[in-house]
């Protein structure tokens, strides 16, 4: 977890792990209060940065094809389309 604070306050947090070559991004939050003013930006700046430190050469992470404000968001960032399917089964029931 990666955590971004200021005089106390969590203003937006990052969930990053990797299995060695891959890295991959499992949530990132930004405060709404808090949102527009670079913060997701630089919590990915520092999550490529973890990951570059520990020789990870690649980063994955999902998005709902839904949320198009957040796919602009990545996009803007240099993240793109990998023309994969991701599966998924729920195991809760």
């Amino acid at each position: 977890m990666l955590v971004l604070r200021a005089g106390g306050r969590v203003l937006a947090t990052a969930m990053v792990g990797h299995d060695g070559h891959r890295g991959s991004v499992y949530y990132l939050a930004v405060d709404p209060a808090s949102q527009r003013q670079g913060l997701g930006r630089r919590l990915m700046a520092d999550v490529e940065a973890w990951l570059r430190a520990r020789g990870v050469p690649k980063l994955n992470l999902l998005v709902r094809t839904a949320n198009a404000a957040v796919i602009g968001f990545y996009a803007a960032l240099g993240y793109g389309d990998n023309d994969c399917l991701s599966l998924g089964k729920r195991l809760d029931g």
